[in-house]
This record gives C-alpha cells, structure tokens and sequence, in this order.
C-alpha cells in the first residue's frame, strides 16, 4: 500500500537584490567564493570575506582593494551590519554556526553545504546586457542551470526574438547616444557579446566597407542602414559626412551604432568619430573589435609571437608607400627589428615596402605571408620571402583585404616545404 506524498514545499519568493553599499558576509575563501565574489562586487556590494586562506583569485580582489579580508575564522560578530551572508565551506558544523547567527540577526544566508538549511538560494544566472535572468530549479541546481543555459541560448541566438523589449516598445533610455563596434575580421560570429547585443538594440547602423554582411542581414527590417563607403565624397570629407551623421541621428534621439571592421582604433578613425561626438555632446560607448591585425594571421596558422622565434610585434599601415611624404612610417627602423612586422592595407604598395625594408638591411630570404580575407569562406594563404612576395602575390592573382606578415614567425608552426 502506497503512503500518500507529504505535502509540496513551498516555493522560494524570487527577489532582486540591490546590494551597491550594502555590507555582505562571504565566509570561507576557497573555490565557491571565488565564483561567488565576482557578482557581489558587480553588484556593488560591500563584501567582508572571512576565511584563513584564500585561493590566489580571491588575494586579487583583496590586493587591488575590491573587498576586505579577516585571515581567521568565522565570529558571530562579522555580520553585525551586513544584509546578506555567503557560506561558503564545506565544513557543515561550521556552516551551522553561520546559519544560526544569521539567523538571530535575521539575516538571510546562503549555504553552498546545505541548500535545505539556508534561508536563500543562489540563482543560476545569464546576463544579456541590462538583462539578468535568474533560474531557481527547486532546489535541484542541476535542473536551473538547465533552464539556464536553454535561456542563454535563445539569447544568444541571432534574430528579432532577442530584443522583445526594443521591438515592442522604446528603449528605457530615450536619449540618443552612438556605440563604436568593431565587428572583427570578417568571420561573423568574431563580434563581442556586447557589440552584437549593441548592434539588435540599434536604430540607426552605420556600416564600413569590411564590416561581415551577415550581420546586416540580421538587422530589424526598421533599422536605418547607412553604407559609409557609398558617402559620395572624398577620404576626408566622407569621414567629415560620418561624424555628421553619427551626431544628427543621436541627436535626434536614435541609438546608433558605428559598425566598423576589425577594431575601432586600430586605423578604423575610431578616435575622430568619437572626438566629434564628444564635441556635439553626444554619449559614446567603445566596444573593442577583434582586430584583423592579430586574427587573421592566427588562423592562417602564423602567430604573431612565439616562443624562441619572436618577443615583439610591430602592426603598420601600408596604404602609403614608404617614400610618401604624408607616410609615418620608419621603414628603415622597422628592418632593423627581429620581431614579428604586420602590415595592413600594404598590398598595393608591397613592391617597395619589401624593396625599402631589405634596402635598409631586412635579408631578402625573411620569411613573408599574406592572407587575403582572412576568417572568412573566401580566405586565402600565400607563403613566401621578403624578395619575391610582391611577385607571388601578383602571380596568384590575391586581392584586398589581405593582411601581411613578416617574419620568422610564419613557419613557426607550419615548417616552409623543401626545395624541389
């Protein structure tokens, strides 16, 4: 004869806790608090941690002066003026002693020994920008980070049902503002979190030349897209036009996003729009890019470093050539380097960049490569030396965007094929 089931606990009251200033106990200094700690202090909690170790993560934040430490153990008196308690030792008779003194000071506590025997639980968590989704799975954490992650995911996913709250209604901030993203090298999936979260949030895109079309593809049908390198005017004053419009949209109230291949500030005149904008009044947030300087040659199998071969790289602007009189460029100083040199926008001008840097001593037997849109489908990868990779590159018919990478580095991990 089957008993009849006892009767259903009650369900935990799910609360958003607004911790900045407000004291927290975290006792024990061992792995659960080095999960625990990095969301108390983003949350701005006054965190007090408790414990006679501390593993070298936790020694950081005490180092940089995030948090205060007490070498010993647990006192009822630590949480005398704190709000909330973090227990986190294995140790289940010294948990206890935590939980009692809790709760005779009516302080919620959470158990990582014991989640029967606390007072509140900790959420399996995901964050998407200003969004924190927090799953409690009756106590079974295996069955919260479940919900959890299928959470993730659906965030995650690209398409119009990531922004619900853009698509029904306005922003919570009305006020316009401008967001420089780099959008990587060309991969589409190379973008930040936070860019692509930037970028479903926008109203107005203002996309350059190498920015990966998929990801305009995937802009709201409402979204004005503006193609920078169809601004019918010349490098200057085009980018005079860009700033232009960048200030009027947010202006206006749009929230715009400056859609730029690789990263920002790594020739991408990143520092112009943003000293315009700042100039207009406008806010600007900065989301770095991954930059094609150092992506492109990793996936082509050439590390820009490498143990024994190079302890330095140097990333240059090719789109002068090395007599230019505007070019910055210390050709001659950059031949005398045993580091790794790489060059963007050089293609057109690679004849008398290799002829200018063995001219001035490189041998003309370094090893060279250039990947022509790398990251992307139509990558391509050409080996080959200082002296003869013009030639080689003009024989295999490579085209811009290309990266180029001088240096020993390139058969660091890919030895060049014998002769013959």
């Amino acid at each position: 004869m089957t008993e009849p089931a006892g009767p259903t606990p009650p369900s935990p009251y799910p609360l958003g806790l607004r911790l900045d200033g407000r004291r927290v106990v975290v006792v024990g200094g061992g792995a659960v608090a080095t999960r625990r700690v990095p969301a108390l202090l983003d949350a701005g909690a006054d965190v007090l941690l408790v414990s006679p170790e501390l593993t070298p993560a936790l020694r950081a934040h005490v180092d940089a002066g995030r948090l205060r430490w007490e070498p010993r153990r647990f006192a009822p008196g630590d949480l005398d003026g704190a709000w909330l308690v973090q227990v986190a030792v294995d140790d289940r008779a010294a948990a206890a002693a935590v939980s009692a003194a809790a709760a005779e000071r009516r302080i919620f506590c959470v158990r990582a020994d014991d989640r029967t025997a606390a007072s509140a639980w900790t959420p399996a968590v995901t964050r998407h920008g200003p969004v924190t989704v927090a799953v409690l799975g009756g106590g079974d954490p295996r069955r919260a980070m479940g919900v959890r992650d299928a959470i993730r995911a659906l965030l995650g996913r690209k398409g119009p049902l990531l922004t619900p709250a853009v698509e029904e209604g306005p922003p919570l901030n009305t006020g316009g503002r401008v967001a420089l993203v780099g959008s990587g090298p060309g991969d589409p999936e190379l973008i930040t979190v936070k860019g692509w979260r930037l970028l479903t949030e926008a109203e107005v895109v203002v996309a350059d030349r190498l920015v990966p079309g998929l990801l305009l593809d995937e802009l709201r049908p409402d979204v004005e897209l503006v193609d920078a390198s169809k601004i019918p005017y010349g490098p200057s004053r085009a980018q005079e036009e860009i700033n232009r419009i960048l200030v009027d949209r947010a202006r206006a109230g749009k929230v715009v996003v400056r859609l730029k291949g690789g990263d920002p500030y790594v020739f991408g005149r990143g520092g112009e729009e943003l000293l315009a904008c700042a100039e207009a009044g406008v806010p600007v947030t900065v989301v770095p890019g991954v930059t094609s300087a150092i992506a492109v040659p990793e996936v082509a199998g050439v590390p820009v470093t490498h143990r024994g071969v190079a302890h330095e790289f140097t990333v240059v602007s090719g789109h002068l050539a090395p007599d230019a009189p505007a070019s910055l460029v210390r050709w001659d100083a950059l031949a005398g380097l045993r580091g790794t040199l790489v060059i963007l926008m050089g293609l057109k001008n690679l004849a008398a960049i290799g002829a200018t840097l063995i001219a001035h001593g490189k041998p003309a037997d370094t090893p060279a490569a250039v990947i022509q849109e790398g990251t992307t489908a139509a990558q391509r990868t050409l080996r080959s030396t200082l002296g003869t990779v013009a030639a080689d590159v003009e024989a295999a018919a490579l085209r811009p965007p290309a990266i180029v990478v001088v240096g020993d580095v390139v058969h660091a991990l890919t030895p060049p094929a014998a002769p013959g």
